[in-house]
Parts: structure tokens; C-alpha cells; sequence
């Protein structure tokens, strides 16, 4: 393992340390793609220093797939060297009891979690979203107790409004388990986080980690030329071709003038532009192939913006009405 390659940023207030580049075990850990590719995903970002691996009980497909790949294929005489991180809240299975954020629900899917994982615990569990029908302080509670009882390190949130972010970190702090991340969707197409979230997070002494930073590859050069046959956009797999718009493409095309311009790809320009807010811990990266994910990690090799860039992305967003 590399832990010279890239840089790793304290999680908030805590004493957690994160790579700025972490992986994202999502779609390309399901049944269906071959272990050598998933093995060798996994071994490549060893290699890039990235020790932390964030995953859901929900990611494969099927559900559950992601975690039990993850099971099987990585080394356990590494575990005490990375940070395990997965998450609960959406349907796992039918009935009452099969989704949410009652301590019914959180606490049988942390189980069925570990159990697909062959772990005895799991360093973050995120509440995947918030659950209004749920009182947050069972919801706090919940966390609490998965720490105490030590199946769970630190407690984390994602999708979680501002002001419900403030609060649970508040209930969390009162019961001895601070909040120690907040899992949101950033990126230049966008950035909701600016207005209110990211003051909360710093206010709180919470980190930041964050998903979609490409913007499920629309922050890429992949759709310059149209839409290739077998991309997200062409199947409609959590990106629609009608997302691939004329205004999207003529950013797109301006950052990759920026991008040439810092020695950068789209895509390593759009990662280190996440980064370069420091209430940022790391960006969540996922990866069909070792050479992607070394092409990602390699955003880090110029994470520093000088102001005339920053102000040229900005004037490129504006300009082609995709200012988020």
C-alpha cells in the first residue's frame, strides 16, 4: 500500500484520517462482473493509497451484492489498514420492518450487513437518508447504541437536510457519540452543499464526504461525441440521456479547455474542484476498471486552483446555464 500517492485530510474534528480519493463500491461490485476485474479494482487502490472503501446494504445488484463481493474478495490481514464504511435506510426487504430508520430496521440490516461483509464491525454506518416518520431521536439513539455496543466506530449520516444534519449531530453529541461525516452529492452540476450545508458541517466539526463529484460521468469527456452504446445514459442506469444536454455539453467543453490548460482530464479537473474546499474530506470515486480509478486518483497531483481558473469556471457555468 501507497499512503505516499495521494494526500489524507482529517474527517472534521475527529482524529480520522481519509484519502482525499476514496472508492465507491456501487454498480461495479454486483453480480454479474467478473471477481478477477473486482479483485483487481481492489488491489489497484491499495495501491493508490486508498484505504477507505464505502459501500451500502443496498449496492450490488441484486442488494446486498456489493458487501458480500467485498466479503469474499479483500484481504483480511489488511482490515485493521482501511476504513470499512456501509449504510441503512432503504427497502432490504418486505414488510413493515424491511426499510427506514426505526431501531427495528437499522439494527437487523447492521447485522445482515456484517454478516455479508464477514466482518464484526464496520468503521462508519451511515443513516443512507433521513426517515421523517421516525423520530430523530431514535434515530440518534440507534447510532448511539451501535457504537457502545461495538459493532459500529463512528456514526455518519448522508442526505440528511442542514438543519436535520445540526440537529441529530446535537442529540449524537449529547449521548457521548459525536457525528463524525455527512455523506451529500456534490459537483460542478451540482451545488447545493454551498448554501447552507457545508457551514453546518464546519460549524459542527463534522466531515465531509462526498458522492457524484462526476456527476455519474456526465463530468467526463465520455458524451462529447454523443452517447456511446453501453454508457449509463444509453441503458437509462441512473443517468437519462435527456440529462445530456447541449447546455451540459458546452460546460463540459469549456472545463476541457480549462483542463488542458492544468495538465488535467474533465473528470480529474471536476474531482480536484470538489477537494478544493477544505470542509471536503474526500470524494467518492467508483471505478469499471484499475486504470479509471488510477486515472481519478490522479487528480490529485494538482488539487491548487488559482483564482483566474476558478473565476473562468464559474464564468463557464453561467454561460452555458448550468449554474447550479
Amino acid at each position: 500500500m501507497d499512503y505516499e500517492r495521494q494526500p489524507y485530510r482529517r474527517c472534521g474534528r475527529s482524529g480520522l484520517l481519509l484519502p482525499a480519493v476514496s472508492l465507491g463500491l456501487w454498480h461495479n461490485f454486483g453480480e454479474g462482473k467478473p471477481v478477477e476485474s473486482q479483485r483487481a479494482i481492489l488491489h489497484k487502490a491499495l495501491d493508490l493509497g486508498i484505504t477507505h472503501f464505502d459501500i451500502a446494504d443496498r449496492y450490488g445488484p441484486p442488494i446486498g451484492a456489493a458487501e458480500a463481493a467485498f466479503g469474499r474478495i479483500f484481504p483480511s490481514s489488511l482490515r485493521d489498514e482501511v476504513v470499512v464504511t456501509t449504510k441503512g435506510s432503504n427497502p432490504m426487504w418486505d414488510g413493515p420492518y424491511g426499510k427506514g430508520n426505526s431501531r427495528k430496521h437499522l439494527l437487523a440490516t447492521l447485522d445482515r450487513s456484517l454478516a455479508r461483509l464477514g466482518l464484526d464491525h464496520v468503521d462508519i454506518f451511515y443513516l443512507h437518508r433521513d426517515d421523517e416518520d421516525t423520530p430523530l431521536e431514535e434515530q440518534a439513539a440507534t447510532l448511539d447504541h451501535m457504537v457502545r455496543t461495538g459493532r459500529v466506530l463512528y456514526a455518519g449520516v448522508s442526505n440528511f437536510s442542514p438543519a436535520r444534519t445540526a440537529e441529530i449531530a446535537r442529540l449524537l453529541r449529547g449521548l457521548g457519540t459525536p457525528l463524525l461525516v455527512h455523506q451529500p452529492p456534490y459537483s460542478l452540476l451540482n451545488r447545493g452543499i454551498e448554501d447552507r450545508l457545508l457551514g453546518v458541517l464546519e460549524a459542527e466539526g463534522v466531515g465531509c464526504v462526498v458522492y457524484s463529484p462526476l456527476a455519474q460521468g456526465l463530468l467526463t469527456d465520455r458524451y462529447l461525441d454523443g452517447i456511446p452504446a453501453g454508457s449509463r445514459a444509453a441503458e437509462g442506469r441512473f443517468l437519462t440521456a435527456d440529462r445530456v444536454t447541449p447546455e451540459v455539453l458546452a460546460f463540459v467543453r469549456a472545463l476541457a479547455g480549462i483542463a488542458a490548460g492544468r495538465g488535467q482530464t474533465v473528470a480529474q479537473l471536476a474531482l480536484a474542484w470538489a477537494l478544493r474546499d477544505p470542509r471536503v474530506t474526500s470524494v467518492l470515486v467508483g471505478a469499471s476498471s484499475p486504470e479509471q480509478l488510477e486515472a481519478n486518483v490522479a487528480a490529485v497531483d494538482n488539487l491548487v486552483f488559482t483564482d483566474d481558473e476558478l473565476a473562468a469556471i464559474d464564468r463557464a457555468a453561467k454561460e452555458a446555464g448550468v449554474t447550479a
